[in-house]
């Protein structure tokens, strides 16, 4: 039980698949009951933010002048920009919360966290923002992976 509990935890933090992945992987191969697994998914998925966005700080902080970095950096921005671009230009924050929201994979916490680095929306707003979008998309998940195995 107790690796069950831990392997829910850090995939909800993993960008492999954060919450809208290790939420369903719980439900159907651990005994844990539904509401620890969605406050465990969901506790593990909102810590993403706050510390991915003190990464990117630091990194560029102390990594500006690699050239393997700013690659990399240049890689990541472009691909989070191409993403969220429409949504966020047309929404502002909210469409960081929206783009955060949608269950599928890809449109998480990471690239919710760079996206807002990239347009430069304020730690305090996009905090909120991605917050907020977790939660709604992990209770999308909750509540729909049921409905969804159903039709299968």
């Amino acid at each position: 039980m107790l690796l069950d509990i831990l392997r829910l935890f850090l995939w909800s933090m993993s960008p492999l698949g954060e919450a809208k992945i290790a939420i369903p992987h719980a439900i159907e191969t651990s005994e844990i009951q539904i509401f620890w697994i969605f406050i465990i998914g969901l506790t593990g998925n909102l810590l993403v933010f706050p510390f991915f966005h003190k990464l990117i700080e630091f990194s560029n902080k102390h990594f500006k002048n690699n050239p393997l970095y700013i690659k990399m950096v240049l890689y990541f921005s472009k691909r989070a920009k191409t993403k969220t671009k429409d949504i966020i230009q047309k929404y502002g924050v909210w469409g960081l919360m929206i783009f955060v929201m949608i269950p599928i994979p890809v449109t998480g916490a990471y690239i919710g966290t760079i996206a807002a680095y990239v347009f430069r929306i304020s730690y305090r707003k996009s905090l909120t923002a991605i917050s907020c979008g977790i939660v709604l998309s992990s209770i999308i998940v909750i509540f729909g992976w049921p409905l969804f195995i159903s039709l299968f």
